[in-house]
């Protein structure tokens, strides 16, 4: 027997080693990456997009070069409204934007964002898309329209503004008769106040306040409000609204090229999808009220929208459902859902909430403007 110790014995097991690292060494290299070309529906300065590349990162990092998303802003290929049919046919593989935008081709998609959802925020109505039946609802919706695609919900949006003004509103009547924009559902909302819509995508709404075409606008929250110039052309907000309290964003993956990635890579989307919800709604606190205070000090007048206009909006809504109910089975049947989740889910919420406004006014006292 040979002696494990001896020269020839080390020398031998020294070449085997070799010719294992050398035999796996290719393996690695040829390890191939799937590229995937997303488009996000948001100008490349607002931080939606940078959203959209968050996600993106998180992906790429977790998958070690197996998976590489790019993330184009909007309208590097196709419109922002055009982005389901560019994923469904695959002129793009995926894309980052919010349902509602799809609201034209079925009205009920506006149900994921658009109107007060019952009083759910934004995170309360993600709670119902991943966990009382709205994400099979949306599947449903998509199947209808004959899209191929995977759509993932996250990202819990901060109550929106009512939005940018020439002059504060004080009365519901003030919204009669102007040209504003909106998208969604809040479209039908706002023509039952008397206000003509025009639902114009992010990158075109500045450029119209500036020109006149329209005489306000909403957008979505403080930081995209800023960098997309809405304070230097209007100098007035109004704050809170019930036109799209519970927004969330949608990530899009044509199904083909989804389908076609393995478990594990299938996996590690699906958790960087929940990571990503989690750090853009920390990011959002930390940037939207820095840009507040910012805007605030630059002279920029913030008001309370009037509870008349909320409960106008409230009423406006009511009618606006019950139409669309009686037109679209599909938009009757997500609004049921959302009802049903929402009884149980906000009786619980609101019994066990603290009032935090009370400790803020303790500590911080009652500021305004």
């Amino acid at each position: 027997m040979t002696d494990s110790k001896s020269p020839r014995r080390r020398n031998l097991l020294k070449g085997a080693a070799v010719a294992a690292g050398a035999m796996s060494a290719p393996m690695v290299s040829m390890a191939q990456t799937t590229s995937l070309r997303f488009q996000s529906t948001w100008p490349a300065k607002d931080i939606f997009h940078e959203y959209a590349q968050d996600f993106a990162k998180k992906v790429n990092d977790m998958a070690g070069g197996r998976l590489k998303i790019e993330v184009l802003p909007s309208g590097a290929v196709v419109p922002a409204f055009q982005l389901l049919e560019a994923v469904n046919k695959g002129t793009l593989d995926g894309g980052h934007g919010v349902v509602a935008y799809h609201y034209g081709k079925n009205s009920a998609l506006a149900l994921w964002g658009s109107g007060p959802g019952f009083g759910m925020d934004a995170n309360t109505v993600l709670a119902w898309h991943n966990y009382g039946g709205g994400k099979a609802l949306l599947e449903e919706i998509y199947k209808s329209l004959n899209m191929e695609v995977v759509s993932y919900l996250y990202g819990p949006m901060p109550t929106q503004p009512l939005g940018w003004f020439k002059k504060p509103v004080a009365r519901v009547e003030d919204m009669k008769g102007l040209k504003f924009r909106t998208v969604g559902l809040a479209v039908d909302m706002f023509t039952e106040m008397g206000t003509a819509v025009n639902p114009l995508p992010g990158s075109e709404i500045v450029p119209a306040l500036d020109r006149g075409l329209i005489d306000a606008a909403e957008f979505n929250n403080a930081s995209s409000d800023r960098v997309l110039g809405f304070p230097d052309v209007v100098k007035n907000c109004m704050l809170q609204s019930f036109h799209q309290s519970g927004e969330q964003f949608e990530v899009l993956f044509n199904k083909g090229k989804y389908s076609a990635l393995s478990q594990e890579l299938r996996s590690i989307i699906d958790y960087a999808v929940q990571a990503a919800s989690a750090d853009m709604s920390w990011k959002a606190v930390q940037r939207n009220s820095q840009d507040y205070a910012d805007m605030k000090k630059a002279g920029i007048k913030f008001y309370k929208t009037p509870d008349a206009v909320l409960r106008a909006q409230l009423a406006a809504w009511d009618k606006t459902v019950s139409k669309k109910s009686d037109e679209n089975p599909l938009f009757k049947k997500v609004l049921e859902s959302q009802r049903t989740f929402a009884e149980r889910a906000l009786q619980w919420q609101n019994d066990y909430q603290v009032d935090f406004k009370m400790a803020y006014v303790h500590y911080f006292g009652k500021k305004k403007g």
